[in-house]
């Protein structure tokens, strides 16, 4: 039976079939729309560094062939056929996408889906419907990403800007080029890993009963040889990786514009011309849902310059920022025709950073969690959030009786509040650093005092640290395992340090460490109970020991 995710959940591709050569099927539709369906390539920057592995229907399919376009099969609006031992080392990420190609939006879509096919039998679905959207025009429905294993993750989040908007997303190019006349032809059968055709309605999960030879009509062309599949390293001697899982808007280029009072290079001031087709704008594949379109030249364009000097900047500067296009060419927070202009200029750098991610950092102390189309609670700390979108309820969590005893004897106690619903809830507190972890069937150890939130999926559980120098004989810290995400605080910027025989850190400093390694007690300093003159200051120390990939976590900070 075929796994259902819902927007958000990931899994191992190992964990749903044993197979490499995988089917894709996309079903989307809607009253008067029509769809653009196709596949990104992605570098390990998320960029679409080399636009052969764009694919879709004006490039039906990547140089190695490891990404198809097959069109239309056993009932899917689009498919692809997806060969992940071929692909080659510097591809880390597919991304399936879907844009609207003319007027209209997601939320006006019926119920689909995007599956996934091993030999014929359907392992994983991911199902959406257009209660999920609302202005959005291009939407991201699916990703195979590499995480030491290849991984798929439904995502069902996309761009109000439609192809365009996508395209910049990617690291790609937009341009104003004829559309191509025609697509190509697709194959007259569904391959043989796919499930059997059928006209109008999905296929059954079940596998047919006299599957075609699995490379039927597949066999690389005479002449051909694929690239050597890269060896793919070790998952258990990777650490946990502690990065944030999505860029701070702050670190995104602007689109470029130009400005309302600087006229183009070459152009007299006070000439109204339109600029020339494709100025300022990269390039995209050719073909790909583009229609010719006279440029429109934005509000105020030609108009005569103002006064030398007044609300100017650099050619191509962005209000802030070096280097960067400006939009409005004044600086920010000068209000240019009623003052709109200036408001979006010192403001644009602050917009929600929307992505296809559960948890999305905002900026460096404040992260977005979206609760997805059905119930995924989060356990966040009380008087975390600042801000919710969408039908979001927040309720009391309580560690029951025996957590209470456990909580205040350990100083472990954490009070927490469930969050349920559909929607997205911005947490911070005190403007503390905030880092997302996430865990994938693996643990860490936090302490309770720098828990903000975290995935209700995960285990939590006191773990004792024992010491003999101590009052009370032992020091206690919080150990989250499973597959979910912790957000972690910190005061400062952390610093992530290996775990050697030599590493010792102080108890009131160290944030987290990786559950494999062995925390004890030093010898060198016992817990003082008052300081005395020429005493250190310092009070307990923790030596770490454990493996090569082992970690800990500490701040500029003592609590």
């Amino acid at each position: 039976m075929a796994r259902e995710f819902q927007r958000g959940h990931k899994a191992r591709i190992s964990d749903l079939t044993a197979g490499t050569d995988l089917y894709v099927g996309v079903q989307i539709t809607g009253p008067g729309l029509t769809f653009d369906i196709s596949c990104f390539g992605l570098d390990a920057d998320e960029r679409l560094s080399d636009d052969r592995y764009f694919v879709f229907f004006n490039q039906p399919k990547s140089p190695e062939e490891s990404i198809q376009l097959l069109g239309a099969q056993a009932g899917d609006s689009e498919s692809f056929r997806v060969t992940l031992d071929r692909i080659p080392a510097n591809i880390q990420k597919l991304s399936f996408t879907a844009t609207i190609d003319g007027a209209g939006q997601m939320s006006q879509i019926a119920p689909g889906y995007v599956r996934i096919v091993a030999g014929g039998k359907e392992v994983a679905r991911y199902s959406f419907n257009g209660t999920e959207f609302s202005t959005e025009r291009a939407v991201m429905l699916g990703d195979f990403y590499l995480k030491d294993v290849w991984r798929f993750a439904a995502v069902g989040q996309g761009f109000d800007g439609g192809l365009d908007a996508l395209l910049k997303n990617f690291g790609g190019e937009v341009a104003e080029e004829e559309p191509a006349t025609a697509p190509p032809q697709q194959q007259s059968g569904a391959p043989s890993f796919a499930p059997p055709g059928q006209a109008t309605a999905p296929p059954a999960f079940g596998a047919p009963a006299t599957p075609e030879p699995a490379q039927q009509g597949y066999a690389p062309p005479q002449g051909a040889t694929p690239p050597p599949a890269p060896a793919p390293p070790s998952v258990h001697a990777a650490p946990t990786i502690i990065a944030p899982l999505a860029t701070p808007p702050g670190t995104m280029q602007p689109p470029a514009a130009p400005s309302p009072h600087a006229p183009p290079i070459g152009q007299v001031p006070g000439q109204t011309a339109p600029p020339p087709p494709g100025y300022g704008q990269p390039t995209a594949p050719p073909g790909y849902g583009q229609h010719p379109q006279a440029p429109t030249p934005p509000p105020g364009y030609g108009q005569p310059t103002p006064p030398a000097g007044y609300g100017q900047q650099p050619p191509g500067q962005f209000p802030g920022q070096q280097g960067a296009p400006s939009p409005y060419g004044a600086p920010q927070g000068v209000p240019q025709g009623g003052g709109a202009p200036g408001v979006a200029a010192a403001l644009s750098a602050f917009r929600e950073a929307p992505t296809g991610q559960r948890w999305t950092l905002q900026n460096k102390k404040l992260i977005r969690v979206d609760l997805g189309a059905s119930d995924q609670p989060v356990l966040a700390r009380q008087g975390s959030m600042v801000l919710y979108q969408g039908k979001v309820e927040f309720s009391y969590k309580g560690a029951g009786f025996a957590g209470r005893i456990v909580g205040n004897a350990t100083g472990q106690e954490m009070q927490l509040m469930r969050c349920t619903g559909r929607g997205q809830v911005f947490l911070a507190e005190e403007a503390t650093h905030l880092h997302p972890i996430e865990l994938q069937g693996d643990a860490i150890c936090v302490s309770a005092e720098n828990v903000l939130a975290f995935d209700e999926s995960l285990q939590h559980e006191v773990r004792r640290i024992e010491g003999h120098g101590i009052p009370g004989g032992a020091l206690f810290v919080m150990q989250f395992q499973g597959t979910g995400t912790v957000v972690v605080k910190t005061h400062g910027t952390p610093v992530v340090l290996p775990v050697t025989p030599t590493t010792f850190a102080d108890c009131n400093a160290v944030v987290a460490w990786s559950a494999a390694a062995q925390a004890i007690v030093s010898s060198q300093v016992r817990m003082r109970y008052n300081a005395y003159p020429g005493h250190s200051g310092e009070s307990v120390n923790l030596q770490f020991r454990g493996a090569p990939g082992n970690f800990i976590v500490v701040q500029p900070f003592e609590v």
